[in-house]
């Protein structure tokens, strides 16, 4: 049996990601503070299991729980290989350096950073006891690749994440693991709708997300979604480590 883990599935881009693995016939765990009926109903129409977790990824005690729910519907005799996806994240706070909340920057790093690491470490200490293959796809940014005004907590935890997913295929080199972090640029997302109500004082480039959607720029979650399902599809060609950006993969 194959599973997919898959974080942040309420909406968006996880949202897509999470029925494409569906329709793929690959049994899905979903990992989110809400539940998607929708991804229950798809799969009933697949015949493929659906599991919901209920975690708040800001919450390490949630996490922790999760993490163990998580394994034991993952990883069992009968699993022989697992994708896991680490879609959730948060923007906020989007703000310049000296008026930012604490609370919301410890937020901030819980989500985006530590619970990924944590479920990755967790994940793959299970699927090397066990010999389980995986791919491992970590959802990252543009932003990690330079300074955004009023994003240094947003630019400074997608870079880590860039560097923990490089590190990570350094030390999994020989072992059947797929790694790679994946950059969907600019999409059509409720993510893109906090940005673009951000104050000019908050964030410099707020007209410039604002002109995008007028003028048809985003892409849609099921666009993005589809175009990191093929990437996956072909995982010999993959280049463990390595960023993808959405914009290199269409221009290809």
């Amino acid at each position: 049996m194959q599973y997919a883990i898959v974080t942040g599935t309420s909406r968006g881009l996880g949202e897509s990601i999470a029925k494409q693995f569906i329709e793929k016939n690959v049994h899905l765990i979903s990992v989110s503070r809400n539940e998607n009926k929708s991804l229950q109903k798809l799969a009933d129409e697949r015949k493929v299991s659906y599991t919901h977790i209920s975690c708040d990824l800001s919450d390490p005690g949630q996490l922790e729980e999760g993490l163990e729910k998580i394994v034991n519907e993952a990883f069992h005799e009968d699993t022989h290989y697992v994708y896991l996806v680490n879609n959730a994240g948060v923007i906020e706070p989007i703000n310049p350096v000296g008026e930012l909340e604490p609370a919301s920057v410890q937020k901030h790093f819980q989500v985006n950073v530590t619970a990924p690491v944590l479920l990755i470490n967790r994940c793959l200490a299970e699927a090397n006891k066990k010999e389980i293959g995986t791919s491992i796809i970590n959802i990252t940014s543009g932003a990690a690749e330079r300074p955004v005004h009023g994003w240094s907590t947003y630019s400074s935890a997608k870079a880590a994440i860039n560097r923990f997913t490089s590190t990570l295929a350094l030390e999994q080199e020989g072992n059947k693991h797929v790694i790679l972090a994946f950059s969907p640029g600019v999409m059509d997302t409720d993510m893109q709708g906090e940005i673009r109500a951000s104050s000019k004082e908050e964030f410099k480039d707020v007209d410039k997300f604002k002109q995008m959607k007028e003028e048809g720029q985003l892409r849609s979650p099921h666009e993005v979604a589809s175009i990191l399902m093929d990437l996956i599809n072909e995982p010999k060609e993959i280049e463990n480590g390595k960023v993808y950006k959405v914009y290199d993969l269409v221009n290809e």
